[in-house]
């Protein structure tokens, strides 16, 4: 009769009923899983954090290692456990206590032998791809097991079974680098000479929990003009670092200032760019290679600029001071870099690879394009240069330079070599002044499809701002403003360092053919500002 079931129909209910359940559970219990693995993750850790934060290693925990990894302790084959980015020990997690008693980390600060000379610090196992051994000469590591040792001081490889035949076994000379190491035993030294011994000098800095000032204080007890400083990150954290350096000078250690150079890691790097540097870094340059550069690389000078924003109606209140080590601008590129700054500022982790910043950038771009929020600039600022007023025209955006890049790799004042002008160089205490038709315009200026307003060079750059609010920026970091006046003036001179980039054949050809018995010891002719500087 019709609303009675059928033992078929009990049979289908029955069959989706068990299809529900067994379909569910498929779906919750690896959910559930992965909860309970990722909380059991999260506490695990929590507690290594804390370990690590006592231990004399720089641990660094891995959930897998990019290549065959073996315990130092157990020899055993690891996929998931610690390293130490200092002496480079590895240990799976239940040999990390054990590894941290037995296998002791290298000493930044040690006595020497009585002879003066310094020992090697041998670590078993897990040397580096493509090693070679310094007595038979074939590759290390290429057995599946713990074996083989490295020196974590020169890098030199050994077989096992060639350590009894290695010259100087127990002397070590700290490798190719070895003016780029700072001995133990100077530091060991040079604090018993002083009749002090600061704990921070023993211990790595780590600069996300103190400033770099306290870093560059290593710099007081080196030999003076031999330390360089190689910094790894955008041109913002170069200005951070060179504003520490300045700090140096004002307590009177200017014999002790290092020479800076850059590992390009931001967004932009038009200051690594001048320098030769290149426009970024991701990995393509072996790390060695890298600092054979620094090694190679010659010492210029660079202007570094003071500016001062003092609101108007604000008398009573210290005008704003910034440092300028790239460029100051109001107008497109600024509001550009505002809404980035502001975006980046909400969601850190979306920003996290140069390609999304810069596909960010070119939407903000886009959308100005059409909104035109900075026109009529002309009518809103007045522009001194050297004390002398520069009638505007219809401009949009003014751009301040001190080097030869701008906006990600563009050569803004000599632009594409259609009108002939003087050379930026940074040493010369001038400034280069453009101005800008718009976003738009920007754009046009980066794909070389268009030139800037070049609108003059001078000792001191003045702006006021009449009224309204306008985005500004230095060297990448902006923020809007009300009415103003800013003074651009010298602060002060950086020693920085210069890497020459490899010749053409052609270049070769010419070079050889005019100075065959002179030859240069760079691979590159220097930049027009660099040979102007060097003469």
């Amino acid at each position: 009769s019709v609303g009675e079931r059928t033992p078929l129909d009990e049979e289908i209910l029955s069959a989706e009923w068990t299809l529900l359940f067994w379909t569910s559970l498929a779906v919750i219990v690896p959910v559930i899983i992965t909860l309970w693995c990722s909380a059991q993750r999260s506490k695990r850790k929590t507690h290594m954090k804390d370990f690590f934060r006592k231990s004399k290693h720089g641990w660094h925990y891995t959930d897998l290692f990019n290549k065959p990894t073996y315990c130092c302790v157990c020899s055993q084959h690891i996929l998931q456990g610690a390293f130490c980015d200092c002496c480079g020990v590895c240990a799976d997690e239940q040999c990390l206590r054990p590894a941290d008693r037995s296998l002791p980390c290298k000493e930044i600060m040690a006595p020497s032998r009585p002879d003066g000379s310094m020992e090697h610090r041998w670590v078993r196992g897990n040397v580096p791809l493509a090693s070679y051994c310094a007595v038979c000469k074939q590759q290390c590591g290429t057995q599946p097991k713990l074996c083989d040792l490295r020196c974590v001081w020169c890098q030199t490889t050994v077989h096992d079974d060639c350590m009894d035949n290695l010259t100087d076994a127990h002397q070590c000379d700290l490798g190719e680098f070895h003016s780029l190491i700072i001995p133990p035993h100077y530091l060991y030294h040079v604090n018993k000479l002083r009749r002090r011994l600061p704990d921070e000098y023993s211990k790595v800095f780590d600069l996300s929990q103190l400033t770099p000032h306290k870093a560059l204080q290593l710099c007081t007890l080196l030999p003076p003009g031999k330390v360089r400083v190689l910094v790894c990150g955008g041109d913002g954290t170069v200005g951070w670092v060179l504003d520490a350096i300045d700090a140096m000078k004002l307590k009177g250690q200017d014999q002790f200032i290092p020479r800076v150079t850059i590992l390009p890691l931001g967004t932009g790097n038009d200051l690594s760019n001048t320098l030769g540097w290149g426009a970024g870094y991701a990995g393509e340059i072996p790390v060695e290679q890298v600092l054979r550069n620094v090694v190679d690389a010659e010492v210029v000078k660079m202007d570094r600029w003071k500016v001062q924003v003092a609101s108007k109606g604000l008398y009573f209140r210290k005008p704003k001071v910034l440092s300028m080590n790239n460029y100051f601008s109001v107008g497109p590129d600024a509001l550009m870099a505002l809404n980035f700054h502001a975006h980046r500022e909400k969601t850190p982790s979306f920003f996290s690879s140069r390609i999304i910043n810069k596909a960010v950038y070119f939407l903000y771009g886009t959308k100005d394009c059409l909104v035109q929020e900075c026109k009529d600039l002309d009518k809103r600022i007045e522009l001194e240069l050297d004390g002398e007023r520069v009638a505007l025209p219809s401009l949009e955006g003014i751009i301040v330079c001190n080097i030869g890049y701008w906006g990600g790799g563009c050569r803004l004042w000599e632009g594409m070599g259609d009108e002939p002008c003087p050379p930026t160089r940074l040493d010369d205490g001038l400034l280069e002044v453009v101005g800008v038709f718009g976003s738009f315009h920007c754009a046009q200026i980066q794909v070389k499809l268009a030139n800037p307003l070049r609108i003059g060079q001078a000792h001191t750059v003045r702006l006021v701002l009449k009224n309204s609010k306008m985005p500004m920026q230095v060297d990448g970091e902006p923020w809007a403003q009300g009415p103003c006046t800013i003074t651009i003036t010298h602060k002060t001179q950086a020693l920085m360092l210069y890497h020459s980039s490899e010749q053409t054949d052609d270049d070769d050809d010419e070079s050889s053919a005019s100075e065959p018995e002179s030859p240069t010891p760079h691979d590159s002719p220097r930049p027009p500002w660099l040979a102007s500087a060097r003469a």
